[in-house]
């Protein structure tokens, strides 16, 4: 029998997040603000303690580095957005999603957000796909809820890809 979209899409996503807990399980403290390169983003403390990431309205060019730390406080804001959107909730604003700091605090956050978005996808049905989606491609009525379920999956291998290879570069330097 045929696996419904639904079916397939959440497939997909739970062999991404098998490859990106391979690398969470490995991750230690230290590796989540090693700098890889001289021109890098990362998290930096703010004055009230709570952790701020470098951050440009517009691409730098040439693009810095990211380290492991600024990569997941990507995803958690990325995701957490997408969640809002989701529920139908107002959406948070980038400097609204907090990073928890390195080390076992963000692979919490990052595993409840797995959580949050089974919670959405468990919800989903095939005629849900074909709605049309809120992001990330604000008012274009070519772009569905199953593009939505599609990107947050292709984002995350990309996200857990770069994360694995910081790791891996680290742990051979």
């Amino acid at each position: 029998m045929p696996a419904s979209r639904c079916e397939l899409l959440r497939w997909q996503f739970d062999l991404t997040w098998s490859l990106f807990e391979f690398h969470l399980e490995r991750l230690s403290p230290e590796d989540f603000l090693w700098e890889p390169a001289k021109l890098c983003w990362t998290m930096h403390r703010g004055e009230d303690g709570t952790w701020v990431p470098d951050w440009a309205d517009a691409e730098p060019d040439p693009i810095p580095v990211p380290t492991i730390g600024w990569i997941t406080w990507h995803i958690g804001w990325w995701w957490s957005v997408t969640i809002d959107h989701a529920r139908g909730v107002p959406p948070r604003d980038r400097t609204e999603v907090e990073w928890p700091g390195a080390g076992q605090p963000t692979i919490d956050w990052l595993r409840g957000l797995r959580a949050d978005w089974l919670a959405v996808l468990d919800e989903l049905t095939d005629a849900d796909l074909d709605a049309v989606a809120s992001l990330p491609w604000q008012n274009d009525p070519e772009m569905t809820v199953a593009h939505t379920v599609g990107w947050v999956n292709a984002e995350l291998m990309k996200n857990a890809a770069e994360i694995g290879q910081l790791r891996l570069v680290r742990a051979a330097a």
